[in-house]
């Protein structure tokens, strides 16, 4: 390890990482086990082997090694459809419903593309976006293509905790950290932060490096919530070095591991290098070779930190780096010069090749996005006054956005992520929000009466864009409100009633079922659960109830309010 750390400090400098650490075993012992850099640049704290830092989706590995423990004692079976152990699991597609596995869940091959705003900032709780996933459209079948999914990993994650009468969190740390002594890892930032030694995270825009906030993703933990330091990851790394044994303690049977190192599904991509060989991923794992030697690794990123965890089975290698950058390479050029350093083979130029790269990735981009972006058409303006807009609309899905109006401002609110709405044309308004360069679009759409009913957003550019329907305002229905309309009425020599029931407004039709009135606006009322039904309540100028219009796709109706004697 002669001169590792000059080398690691240069690329930090180069790379402009504030902190980063190190751990690195090779024949079953630690060989190196350092911080560099600071994890509070502002305080001059620096970051110490004990620093914690967000390893993001390096926390998936410690998911199915969870699942494999429960195989091992006859608690779950990989290739069982996940309905065996959760009944209520629904998916947009039937067949994917009733057939997808335990091993479909953890391998990226559900036929569901990443939709990532679901779950991002989500206030859902882990058991509300399982019974969510249902309305998440696929775009392939199911074991068809490998796409990364971090919703399934969730479901994995909160499957164990099921089976295990617990959560995911108290199993993990009774069944892997307390066994290891990972005495420092958890499973949030906030309980990070809660500790004498966690690094803040950082992010680079416009070539500042500048802290920004933490990322709360505990929702999603067992796709990548677990904090930890090198400390700790080089007894995990320990683990899986020797054979799922730790310090006399067999954890986890070796022929599991050699499972999680299987391939399970290819993951398309062109061989970028010629030192690395086609990729497929296991369970919790990524799996290549790397200079004709067997290599499996797995990155983790989350808001302003970037992780990478990789084993040499077979040469008894073992590396992970955390920093606290978002979206550094230097975590993949510090690992494979640690792996040519411990294979004995000459330095492969991985700081120019990678710098070379990205620059090109860069341009190509830039490129990308003017010749992408859609060109708006001149001369045009919204079709109502920007009050109009505003509302919340929900998709049973992703959940509910929020159109607020302020200063002539219109801003977007979803998943407690706010974006300023710019004018681009007719109702469609480009989304500006802080950390964000991507372009898109929100677009209004008016139901049959003109009034602003829909939205809609390309939150996951692989399906159709998901479409958010207007909540009626239901703040006014007081029940003084309500009792204006209550009574009974004259339709055609029938009879019909309106009453109030559980707070909520319903009309009875001769010997019909009763039917829920839902606010539409002011006095009109659309009929729960029957499209092309409302009821529009008619006052005289003294605010007294008349008469009521109904319309329906047959007509449209009067009925007169009779006069209480």
């Amino acid at each position: 390890m002669e001169g590792l750390s000059d080398f690691i400090n240069e690329r930090m400098e180069e790379w402009k990482v504030p902190g980063l650490a190190v751990a690195i075993v090779h024949d079953s012992d630690i060989i190196f086990c350092e911080g560099f850099g600071f994890r509070d640049v502002e305080k001059g704290l620096k970051v110490t082997s004990k620093t914690l830092f967000a390893i993001g989706s390096c926390t998936k590995a410690f998911t199915t090694m969870a699942m494999g423990i429960l195989a091992e004692r006859g608690k779950l079976n990989w290739d069982k459809p996940v309905r065996h152990y959760l009944p209520t699991f629904k998916l947009y597609d039937s067949y994917a419903s009733e057939h997808m596995t335990l091993r479909d869940l953890v391998t990226h091959r559900s036929g569901l593309p990443g939709h990532f705003s679901m779950w991002y900032n989500s206030p859902f709780t882990r058991k509300e976006i399982v019974e969510r996933l249902q309305y998440l459209e696929p775009n392939h079948e199911l074991r068809s293509v490998y796409q990364y999914q971090n919703l399934m990993y969730m479901t994995a994650g909160y499957l164990v905790g099921q089976i295990a009468e617990s959560s995911w969190e108290e199993f993990v740390q009774q069944e892997i950290f307390n066994p290891l002594s990972m005495v420092d890892s958890n499973f949030s930032v906030v309980k990070s932060q809660e500790t004498d030694d966690f690094s803040l995270p950082y992010r680079e825009k416009d070539d500042v490096v500048k802290a920004i906030p933490f990322r709360n993703i505990d929702t999603i933990g067992p796709a990548g919530s677990i904090n930890s330091n090198v400390t700790d990851m080089a007894k995990w790394l320990l683990l899986h070095q020797n054979q799922g044994n730790y310090e006399d303690k067999q954890i986890i049977n070796p022929d599991l591991l050699t499972e999680m190192y299987t391939p399970q599904i290819v993951m398309p991509s062109s061989l970028g290098y010629p030192e690395i060989w086609h990729s497929s991923y296991g369970l919790g794992w990524n799996l290549t070779a790397y200079r004709g030697h067997n290599h499996v690794q797995h990155g983790g990123g989350i808001d302003g930190f970037f992780a990478l965890t990789t084993l040499m089975p077979q040469d008894k290698i073992g590396v992970v780096v955390l920093t606290n950058l978002q979206g550094t390479e230097l975590r993949s050029i510090i690992t494979y010069h640690i792996c040519d350093r411990l294979l004995g083979l000459d330095e492969v130029p991985w700081n120019e090749r990678i710098k070379s790269k990205l620059e090109e990735a860069k341009q190509a981009a830039e490129q990308g996005k003017q010749n992408t972006k859609p060109q708006p058409k001149t001369g045009t303006q919204p079709s109502h006054p920007l009050e109009d807009y505003t509302g919340d609309f929900e998709h049973p899905g992703y959940g509910i956005v929020s159109i607020a109006l302020k200063d002539q401002q219109l801003t977007a609110t979803y998943n407690s992520i706010v974006a300023e709405l710019k004018h681009y044309h007719y109702d469609s308004f480009e989304l500006l929000s802080e950390g964000s360069d991507n372009f898109q679009l929100l677009s209004f759409f008016n139901d049959p009466k003109g009034t602003i009913q829909r939205l809609s957003i390309p939150l996951e550019p692989k399906v159709r864009d998901i479409v958010f329907e207007r909540i009626p305002d239901q703040s006014i229905l007081t029940t003084s409100f309500m009792d204006k309309f209550v009574g009974d009425y004259d339709i055609s020599g029938q009879s019909m009633t309106i009453l109030i029931k559980d707070n909520k407004l319903f009309m009875s039709l001769a010997s019909q079922q009763e039917i829920e009135l839902v606010r539409y606006q002011g006095t009109e009322f659309y009929f729960k659960d029957l499209p092309g039904y409302s009821i529009n309540f008619t006052m005289d100028n003294g605010g007294v109830v008349t008469q009521a219009v109904i319309t329906q796709p047959k007509g449209v109706f009067t009925a007169k309010k009779k006069v209480s004697t």
